[in-house]
């Protein structure tokens, strides 16, 4: 579901419903439950102040200690390399080494299969974590400096997320409060009403977009993890007594 499209929806169906419910409380006016629905929203654009990057490197052999002994060596060309472009020691993570046998599949002369074992494969995976977010989206945009040291490397794309998410949401809930409160004033005025308490209040589920992208929402919440750039939105249903 195209998130404008969404928002587009919220919008108009706040002030559908809006006017209907006032129309109808407008009739009864001696009723006591009169009140007035409304949504409003709120957004946020900020950039991602923590990244997450991984990779994984394989050696394979027929004699399973060289394979592991190889991948040992790898994996300290690895480490050395990122400490030298300044990662610390700390955040850089390896993973347990994951080994599987190879094999290859053959026929005999009398049509039937059989397999021959080719050698170990051996892979182990690395992750950092860090919240110098330029540096560690160049070292996996220069990966091709990893495998000319003679390592079969393979990386992932950075995931990208933020530390202050929750002082993100506060902020758009204030403000998507206020733009409801702004939205009910508005519609109660033009129908010669005044607004009364607040009767209650619903809050949408947080969204986190690239900015101008055609991401979908989700009812669930969507949470982009792959632009470092991120647009946050939140929807406040309010109602009101009116008087």
């Amino acid at each position: 579901m195209n998130k404008t499209f969404i928002l587009s929806s919220f919008a108009i169906a706040g002030v559908l419903t809006s006017m209907y419910i006032l129309g109808d409380a407008i009739k009864n006016r001696n009723q006591a439950d009169e009140t007035i629905t409304v949504t409003g929203l709120g957004t946020k654009k900020f950039t991602s102040d923590l990244i997450s990057w991984s990779g994984n490197f394989t050696k394979s052999n027929y004699d399973l200690k060289s394979a592991y002994k190889e991948l040992l060596s790898d994996k300290e060309e690895i480490h050395k390399y990122l400490l030298s472009k300044g990662i610390k020691s700390d955040e850089i993570i390896f993973s347990a080494v994951d080994i599987s046998k190879n094999y290859n599949y053959n026929t005999d002369t009398n049509g039937n299969s059989y397999a021959v074992f080719s050698g170990y494969l051996l892979t182990q995976s690395i992750s950092i974590e860090s919240k110098e977010v330029e540096k560690i989206e160049n070292i996996s945009r220069n990966i091709t400096e990893i495998i000319n040291l003679g390592v079969e490397f393979t990386s992932s794309p950075p995931q990208y997320f933020y530390t202050k998410l929750s002082d993100v949401k506060h902020e758009m809930i204030a403000t998507a409060t206020q733009d409801a409160k702004e939205r009910a004033e508005k519609i109660a005025s033009n129908a010669g009403a005044k607004l009364g308490k607040l009767k209650k209040a619903n809050m949408g589920v947080i969204q986190i977009t690239a900015p101008n992208s055609n991401e979908d929402f989700h009812y669930g919440g969507a949470f982009n993890t792959s632009s470092k750039e991120k647009e946050a939105s939140i929807t406040m249903k309010l109602e009101y007594k009116i008087r």
